[in-house]
């Protein structure tokens, strides 16, 4: 379920009657429109929204306007508002943006940023986009993200931003650029020409031009002073006397202006001012409700009609808010004279009534009631859960104090499970203790215990359940495998039969267990009832989510027809569906590409991995930039930039995160393949030594992979030195009947290859063209290519000798036509040219700029290279900084006077 918006916040505030009019500046701002950026930087009361909106009302172009609030520091929260407001001019922007984010791991900010800008891009409106009210946002992936979106703005948006200090955007660089409009407090100073049309026009004052020019100089032309000393006017017979007084700091003349206007208003009034003050928004029923009063509608609207800071949120005149300031101020005096915590309270209850649990818990909160907060954060998480909105979630359950958790355990494993989404697996483990205390002490007394808290009887009933699934995702991502087993079989015994949904995590959890440990059918018929038991009540992304494992499983069974038909069904059930596509619909490609480049069938592998990549994050699963960035490298290294496939692999590293998907091919045991291919043997021995691997080791299918890996490194010092392969082809015996026990017949034709290879270097040909023929048994009928070709000349020489002796012809025929054919991988990184530079390029920024030199766009780059549209443009940035250039013809022509081209 998408998470419901505040369709207010999107409200365009409709130019104010009489308002003064400041020809000038709206001037400036229509010729900003060719620059990225217009930025009204100002305190409070300098009427930065009202001259915007006046602006708007005359400007030709469609308008997005967002009203940012504190909550909207959540980077999730600020896209899907930031979107919602986009939607209002260009409808079909965001959507596969908008279904990344209710992922349970949110995509990098660099994936979702460059989804939306295509989506921007393809747009045939050109408009503005206005972000209200922005220095409420106090959070750096907010910045970060508008950064990125400012950096690569299209021309088919403007970006207005509204503020009372510098957002940390990259001004100066916009100033430079002329790509930056700014109105700043000394721009928005009402002149006095303004200040009498606003004075004697706008508030309907009858002032003479030396009080005017009074007031006007006195508060320097602060549009906000101005309105207070006005309605402090009104009914005023010693205006002079005012006039005169009216003196002294900003925060002087509020302070006296603020008792002037409440003192002025009638009792009922100004109750109602102080009692609404700690509202962010109001409305008739909650005024009612907050103040005990039952006449709140008529009030707000008298206060609007009066100019008493009040602020429409929508056409409809039903929801309303103070003037930021104002509210401020009225707040300050209300914390003096009133009961606060009161006042939260019953707007909480208010808002819980009414369907609104985020400002529910909010005012609780903020009413210093935590057993009332407590229980509607209790209350929230299945929900909040669901919408992969545990972030949020977690951040009110760590207001509560410690002491309030403790005794309420469906809370304590509610949070545990928040804990675990976000890969602080060691802290959930005590929440999880706690709640199953409670539950022995429950099940050790006839009655609950008295001091023991439940509010969600529903989640209290399947808590053991939970508990044990939680306790099942624990002990697998630790890699204690066995416990996982133990956990998961519990929570599937406490779960009906029929409840699928809750039944789906634990099964898969448990296939996950049965992965590690080797027992790969059985692993492969839990996670497929797992799936099939979501597939069931609707679950399609969940349904979806698991293919990568099965098709892995299969793939590591040596089936990859079979594991090309998974992700072809998936594919066919995720296409169906339609816009937005479902999550893992990018996976799916991806595992397509990995399948299709291993039978040497390049032109479908690449096809499918730009398809993955055009769709981006918003179409995948959390994990997706992790394995993307591995796949890259394996088409790098075929390539033979090497240098290029490690920094995918280095790339792949900062993207992990410890779940419990078993890392049967952890990232350091493939970058070691990757110096084996560089020649730096050292390196890799000295991996092999920190792992403490050795021939002697017990064997495992979740070591399998690194296990085959030392030997590849053995079997390359005994070719560079000449020495005894015994060891490795020890090795090699031992691993080939371990995965052929375990039917892992992929692994067991890699382990034929090496095998073939080691015999060669031993010098003993014909147990080396045993070992290729039983390997390539194996392979024909699954059409392996890769596993054969990407040993090089050494396994093309020992092809050329079966095909001699007349060893499976065909697929002979084949192998040695993917060598002729150019596809066998280099055999040495490029080199990276010495660098007269403070801080040197990168091989991959090298990389870069000779397809700059060339004339190559960024989009073309981003093909070439099998990168993110975002990353490439990040490497030209970084180019651009080290070589101290602005531009690209600056770049290669500096690049060519270093002599990098």
């Amino acid at each position: 379920m998408p998470t419901p918006l505040l369709a207010t916040k999107l409200y365009i505030p409709a130019p104010r009657p009489n308002v003064v009019l400041r020809a000038q500046l709206i001037e400036r701002l229509n010729q900003g429109l060719h620059r990225k950026l217009t930025l009204l930087s100002a305190q409070a009361g300098f009427g930065k929204t009202t001259l915007i909106s006046a602006w708007l009302a005359e400007c030709p172009r469609p308008v997005a306007w967002l009203s940012l609030d504190d909550g909207d520091s959540s980077l999730p929260r600020f896209l899907s508002y930031l979107i919602a407001a986009l939607q209002t001019i260009m409808p079909t922007v965001g959507a596969g943006v908008l279904a990344a984010l209710e992922a349970a791991q949110l995509p990098p900010t660099d994936v979702l940023v460059t989804a939306l800008l295509n989506d921007i891009v393809a747009q045939p409106v050109y408009g503005i986009l206005v972000l209200d009210d922005y220095h409420l946002i106090d959070a750096r992936p907010v910045d970060d993200a508008l950064a990125l979106l400012l950096e690569h703005l299209p021309p088919q948006l403007h970006l207005v931003v509204a503020t009372r200090e510098d957002p940390p955007l990259p001004l100066a660089r916009l100033r430079v650029r002329d790509q930056l409009t700014e109105l700043r407090a000394a721009d928005l100073r009402f002149t006095a020409t303004e200040a009498a049309s606003f004075l004697n026009q706008a508030m309907a004052l009858n002032l003479a031009a030396d009080h005017i020019a009074a007031l006007e100089t006195r508060t320097e032309g602060w549009v906000a002073g101005l309105q207070l000393a006005a309605l402090s006017l009104h009914g005023r017979a010693d205006v002079a006397g005012f006039v005169r007084t009216f003196a002294g700091d900003n925060h002087y003349i509020v302070d006296y202006l603020v008792d002037e206007v409440l003192s002025r208003q009638p009792e009922h009034v100004r109750t109602f001012l102080l009692q609404t003050a700690m509202l962010e928004r109001l409305s008739g029923p909650l005024c009612d409700a907050v103040t005990g009063q039952n006449d709140s509608r008529l009030l707000l609207d008298a206060l609007e009609r009066g100019n008493l800071f009040v602020v429409p949120l929508d056409d409809q005149r039903q929801w309303f808010r103070y003037h930021h300031l104002f509210a401020d101020l009225l707040a300050s005096h209300a914390q003096q004279s009133l009961d606060l915590s009161l006042l939260h309270r019953r707007a909480s209850a208010w808002y819980a009534a009414n369907g609104w649990p985020a400002d529910a818990i909010r005012h609780a909160l903020a009413a210093n009631d935590p057993q009332r907060a407590a229980g509607l954060i209790e209350q929230a998480w299945p929900v909040m859960d669901g919408r992969f909105q545990a972030d949020t979630w977690m951040g009110w359950a760590q207001a509560l104090p410690e002491s309030i958790r403790e005794n309420r355990p469906v809370l304590s494993v509610a949070y545990a499970w928040g804990l675990l989404n976000s890969g602080e697996l060691e802290a959930a483990a005590p929440h999880l203790r706690t709640a199953e205390w409670w539950l022995e002490q429950s099940a050790a007394t006839i009655e609950r215990p008295p001091e023991m808290i439940i509010v969600d009887e529903q989640q209290f009933r399947t808590l053991p359940a939970s508990i044990a699934t939680a306790r099942t995702y624990l002990a697998q991502a630790s890699g204690d495998v066995a416990g996982s087993v133990v956990y998961g079989r519990r929570a599937l015994e406490l779960l009906p039969a029929d409840d699928h949904l809750r039944r789906g995590p634990a099964a898969a959890l448990l296939g996950l267990a049965h992965w590690a440990s080797g027992d790969l059918e059985l692993a492969y018929q839990a996670l497929a009832t797992a799936m099939a038991n979501f597939q069931k009540v609707g679950n399609l992304h969940f349904a979806v989510s698991g293919t990568y494992g099965l098709a892995d499983i299969r793939t590591v069974q040596g089936r990859l027809h079979e594991a090309i038909a998974i992700y072809t069904q998936a594919l066919q059930l995720a296409l169906a569906q339609g816009e937005p596509l479902l999550r893992g619909t990018a996976d799916l490609y991806l595992g397509l590409s990995e399948l299709y480049l291993e039978q040497g069938q390049l032109a479908d592998a690449t096809q499918n991995l730009l398809r993955s990549m055009e769709l981006g994050q918003q179409a995948a699963l959390p994990d997706w930039p992790y394995r993307c960035c591995r796949v890259q490298s394996r088409f790098k290294a075929i390539e033979g930039d090497f240098g290029g496939a490690l920094a995918l692999l280095e790339e792949a590293a900062r993207h992990y995160t410890r779940t419990p998907v078993p890392d049967v091919r952890p990232l350091a045991a493939m970058q070691m393949r990757v110096w084996l291919a560089q020649g730096r043997l050292h390196e890799a021995r000295r991996w092999a030594s920190a792992q403490g691997l050795s021939v002697d080791d017990e064997l495992s299918y979740i070591r399998e992979f690194e296990h085959i890996t030392l030997a590849r490194v053995l079997l390359a010092e005994s070719s560079a030195t000449g020495g005894d392969s015994y060891s490795v082809l020890r090795l090699l015996d031992r691993l080939l009947r371990a995965a052929e026990a375990g039917g892992r017949i992929g692994s067991a034709i890699e382990i034929g290859v090496l095998q073939s290879l080691a015999q060669q270097t031993h010098g003993n040909h014909p147990a080396a063209l045993a070992a290729l023929e039983r390997a390539m048994r194996l392979a024909e009928p699954q059409g392996y290519i890769r596993i054969f070709v990407d040993h090089g000349p050494i396994m093309e020489q020992l092809l050329a000798s079966a095909a001699a002796q007349g060893i499976l012809p065909s697929y002979t025929r084949m192998l040695l036509a993917a060598f002729a054919n150019g596809a066998a991988s280099g055999s040495a990184a490029r080199p990276i040219p010495a660098q007269p530079l403070i801080e040197p390029l990168s091989a991959r920024e090298i990389e870069v700029l000779q397809l700059m030199a060339l004339g190559l766009s960024n989009s073309q780059m981003s093909e070439r290279l099998f990168l993110a549209l975002s990353t490439v443009k990040g490497h030209n940035r970084s180019i651009f900084e080290k070589l101290q250039v602005q531009r690209r013809t600056e770049a290669v022509a500096r690049a060519r006077e270093l002599g990098l081209l």
